[in-house]
């Protein structure tokens, strides 16, 4: 296993660039305005190091705005936490924008649902069901990822910190992609914590 890792729900300009220089593999932007986590409208990306992939974070956003979206910040990744129809993912894959579909786990998932997304993602990812469409602060029981295929790779969300980091070591064998920290991680919504990012980065390097 050699999980990469992405830091989501990232906002203020100084945070980020704090976050950058510990190199994540994948930095998370929430264009979602009922998010507290949502970037201002006036928001622009510091410049990062360019193997740091960004991703912009869409609920049920049109695929004109998620592509103007993705264009006007230079994002690599679109990764789509609604409802979003195949159709939408399939359009971004044409556009050649990388494509990220996320959904709400619990023990009563039922894995046919991705089948028809898998020839048009690059990456599913699994995060905790909840009242919210991400940023529950809480984990779903991983054993359920024992009924997916693996045939696709995956992003493991939910509520990920210090405190649970080393049971990701049970995925053992998975077709695990990256591990996704957001509230785990946080001094407030928005602001991360850098130095509980670097241990937890370690932890990722030394164990998976």
């Amino acid at each position: 296993m050699n999980a990469k890792l992405k830091v989501c729900g990232m906002r203020e300009p100084e945070n980020i660039l704090e976050v950058g220089t510990l190199e994540p593999d994948f930095i998370g932007f929430i264009f979602y305005n009922q998010s507290p986590r949502c970037v201002a409208r006036n928001f622009k990306i510091p410049e990062l190091t360019k193997s740091i992939k960004k991703v912009g974070v869409f609920v049920n956003e049109t695929f004109e705005n998620i592509f103007d979206t993705v264009n006007k910040h230079a994002l690599d990744f679109a990764q789509l936490h609604g409802n979003e129809p195949v159709r939408i993912c399939e359009k971004l894959k044409q556009a050649d924008i990388g494509v990220i579909k996320a959904f709400s786990m619990d023990q009563h998932f039922d894995f046919d649902k991705l089948n028809p997304y898998k020839s048009v993602v690059d990456f599913f990812l699994f995060d905790t069901k909840g009242k919210f469409y991400g940023g529950n602060a809480s984990t779903f029981d991983w054993n359920v990822l024992r009924q997916y295929d693996q045939k696709t790779p995956f992003i493991l969300s939910g509520g990920i910190s210090l405190e649970n980091v080393h049971d990701i070591a049970k995925l053992k064998g998975m077709n695990i992609h990256a591990v996704d920290i957001n509230s785990g991680v946080e001094i407030e919504p928005g602001v991360k914590d850098v130095n509980t990012i670097n241990q937890l980065m370690k932890i990722l390097k030394s164990k998976f």
